[in-house]
């Protein structure tokens, strides 16, 4: 994947969809039921699409008005809507690769078909190559779903213009779509920046947001992640406790411990606690930023 980086960007956005369309493929008939959390002013669909991948519908639950985080695999979206009731007309997309904003232009297309269903507002980060951008949006940009506030919060790294969305709703509801920045007990591959980048996404940012926000990531890596972890704190129970339901479980059970929270992920994530001694050694350096490159370089060979 990082060769493609390299690539002209329509060309390696092909190649992408044809590596990810092939490895999907044995999944197709596999059941991917979709996941729901019901809160009092929000409601978050996850919606698995190709292999490991995650869609999320966002509903505000006052005006039934709706967002689609990162689809993929439009047609799949648009049935869960109509199962739903809801009215979409905003997409929220985290990156440009494939597997996030491939799906954009085929929604876009199908809104163009169907002009009773109103407008569709797309939201990205400034970057040309993600198709169908509306609303190019940088930190603290905010808008509304309804009655749900989203603040955007720049995340570069995995991406020049990689973008989460920090959502609000009412009794302190809140929830945030970190793409393939935090992942459960990881962090996306640093393709485009440095580790000083991730490092102000993680702990400046996604860190600073209240403990019990819930985390919505853009793939299914649970277990090769806590396996990681627990390896390099192979002392750390909360850790530990999370391996054991995740290996335990088929593939729908790992999906099914998505979402995780910030606190949680203060707690079990190594790319969140590389100011903990116990990190730093594992890779022998001394310093967070030092910690963050070592480790990084370690979980690509692991």
């Amino acid at each position: 994947m990082a060769l493609l980086s390299f690539l002209p960007h329509r060309l390696s956005q092909r190649l992408t969809a044809l590596y990810f369309t092939v490895s999907s493929f044995s999944l197709q008939r596999r059941p991917r039921t979709t996941q729901t959390t019901a809160m009092a002013s929000m409601t978050v669909t996850k919606i698995p699409a190709l292999k490991d991948n995650f869609m999320y519908l966002v509903v505000c639950n006052a005006t039934r008005q709706a967002a689609v985080v990162d689809p993929v695999e439009p047609d799949r979206v648009l049935e869960v809507v109509r199962e739903q009731g809801c009215k979409l007309n905003q997409l929220l997309t985290t990156h440009h690769h494939w597997d996030h904003a491939g799906g954009n232009e085929a929604l876009c297309e199908r809104y163009r078909q169907n002009a009773d269903w109103g407008k569709l507002t797309v939201y990205g980060g400034d970057d040309e190559r993600i198709a169908g951008l509306t609303n190019r949006v940088q930190q603290d940009d905010t808008f509304e779903i309804g009655q749900l506030r989203v603040r955007c919060l720049s995340t570069p790294c995995h991406t020049t213009s990689h973008v989460c969305y920090y959502v609000e709703g009412g009794n302190q509801e809140r929830a945030v779509f970190t793409g393939d920045t935090l992942f459960l007990a990881g962090c996306g591959r640093f393709f485009e920046g440095t580790p000083q980048q991730m490092y102000d996404a993680l702990i400046g940012k996604l860190s600073a947001l209240p403990d019990d926000t819930h985390v919505y990531c853009g793939h299914e890596y649970a277990v090769q992640n806590l396996r990681f972890g627990n390896t390099v704190e192979p002392d750390n129970e909360d850790t530990r406790a999370l391996l054991e339901r995740a290996q335990a479980a088929d593939l729908e059970g790992r999906r099914a411990l998505v979402p995780s929270t910030i606190g949680q992920e203060k707690r079990i994530n190594v790319f969140m606690r590389v100011h903990q001694p116990s990190v730093q050694a594992f890779v022998g350096k001394s310093t967070p930023l030092e910690t963050m490159q070592a480790l990084r370089a370690a979980k690509d060979k692991f």
